[in-house]
């Protein structure tokens, strides 16, 4: 039996090869799996053209995914360092990979990710569509911006940012309403100003049942982009960003007619207090589609911190329903990142993504804490390290301050209440 996406084998009840390699990682049943990619609940990002893919789904009772953003722009066009960054993201254990490049060789850079990296791949049209189309923001033709998205969808790109929220009557809104960051959505902010500059509707919404033609072709899922996220907490669940959830909620249910799947995006940064109301919104406005959050960050003062602003905010926003957290890094808007930078954020993002998974109960999620406490109460400091989410960083911890005794450690010495439990529970002595 023929299929055209993911979405329309589940419905048709077939189990790809793609969904073969899902149920192979994660605690769910093949029926289930099939249920909720029918349904939209589960997205599988898999273009047809991407042939060393190594599938993996976002959404309802899938594990917590991370995606790490790299790529190349004007000021930083490094294209070997970014291919690093991106292959050594894989080996850091990140399940999907978005390149944001906006200038310079960026189809050539591209096509080499889709060929060299085996996780899922997205991109923004938006960005790459001015050093694509070498125009002007002002003189690039509507249908223009959808070419460029099929460019991306031909070469293999698993998922795509589309902001087709952000039309003109929630602009008028924006406008009205006020905000004290504007839209800090870089996709979001080129087309509130093309629109502004040529009186045209945003043609991500415009053309939307062509981008559905393109997207079903290749098996792309559609990420739904917030370009009003909040970009401080005083603009968080402000009327921009809530209608343009409502539209989002809509577009969804035009892309699961034509059996094409999709993510929803969001914020941004938010207070702590408002993350678990948004997240309940979102899912009810979006039908449960899959949610993809950036952070949110949960407080605005903390530059070269922000990963760990990110961390907690997305730890209670996957806690409550978020499904799939992009990565925020100590250079979050300051440059840049770098290798380190990268490392950081990737490694931030995987632990909050891991306690969330804790708190929904995801099957087998605790088993990895009950064996690095089993190391750490036999103080098997090989098997610790071997357990930590950075081994590298643990290792380098524990090797740069040696302890007098090897079963302890320099901060309590032979004071430490593991050792002496297991001596005198052991009937042994315990001498300090």
């Amino acid at each position: 039996m023929n299929y055209t996406t993911q979405m329309d084998a589940a419905r048709k009840g077939i189990l790809t090869p793609q969904m073969e390699q899902v149920l192979q990682n994660e605690s769910i049943s093949r029926n289930e799996l099939l249920e909720r990619i029918a349904s939209g609940e589960i997205a599988l990002c898999a273009n047809k053209n991407h042939r060393n893919l190594r599938a993996a789904a976002v959404g309802r009772g899938m594990t917590t995914k991370v995606n790490v953003n790299l790529g190349i722009s004007k000021d930083c066009a490094d294209t070997e360092l970014e291919l690093v960054k991106a292959k050594l993201s894989v080996e850091l254990k990140a399940d999907a990979i978005m390149d944001l490049s906006c200038s310079g060789k960026t189809r050539e850079f591209r096509r080499r990710l889709v060929e060299e990296i085996p996780v899922m791949l997205g991109t923004v049209p938006m960005y790459d569509a001015i050093g694509h189309l070498d125009m002007a923001l002002a003189n690039i033709p509507s249908d223009k911006f959808i070419d460029v998205f099929e460019a991306h969808a031909q070469d293999g790109v698993d998922f795509m940012t589309v902001h087709s929220g952000i039309n003109r009557q929630t602009a008028e809104r924006f406008k009205r309403t006020k905000r004290v960051t504007n839209i800090v959505s870089r996709g979001g902010s080129l087309l509130f100003c093309w629109m502004e500059m040529t009186g045209q509707e945003n043609p991500f919404f415009e053309h939307f049942d062509r981008i559905l033609d393109i997207a079903e072709k290749y098996d792309v899922t559609l990420s739904l982009g917030d370009a009003c996220r909040p970009g401080c907490i005083d603009d968080a669940t402000d009327a921009s960003q809530i209608e343009e959830l409502i539209t989002l909620g809509e577009l969804t249910k035009r892309a699961w007619a034509r059996n094409v799947q999709v993510m929803v995006e969001g914020p941004g940064h938010m207070a702590l207090n408002e993350i678990t109301a948004n997240m309940t919104l979102q899912k009810r406005l979006c039908h449960n589609a899959p949610f993809y959050v950036l952070g949110p960050l949960v407080t605005d003062i903390a530059p070269g911190y922000d990963h760990i602003t990110s961390a907690i905010g997305g730890t209670l926003a996957a806690a409550n329903g978020a499904d799939f957290l992009c990565y925020v890094t100590p250079a979050e808007h300051l440059r840049l990142p770098d290798l380190a930078d990268m490392r950081e954020g990737l490694i931030a993002a995987r632990i909050a993504a891991h306690a969330a998974d804790i708190a929904k109960g995801i099957p087998g999620a605790r088993d990895w804490d009950r064996k690095m406490s089993e190391a750490r109460a036999a103080l098997d400091w090989e098997r610790m390290l071997e357990l930590a989410i950075d081994p590298d960083k643990a290792r380098k911890y524990r090797e740069s301050s040696p302890p007098e005794d090897a079963h302890t450690c320099t901060m309590c010495g032979k004071m430490c209440a593991v050792r002496n439990m297991n001596k005198i529970l052991n009937g042994e002595e315990v001498e300090i």
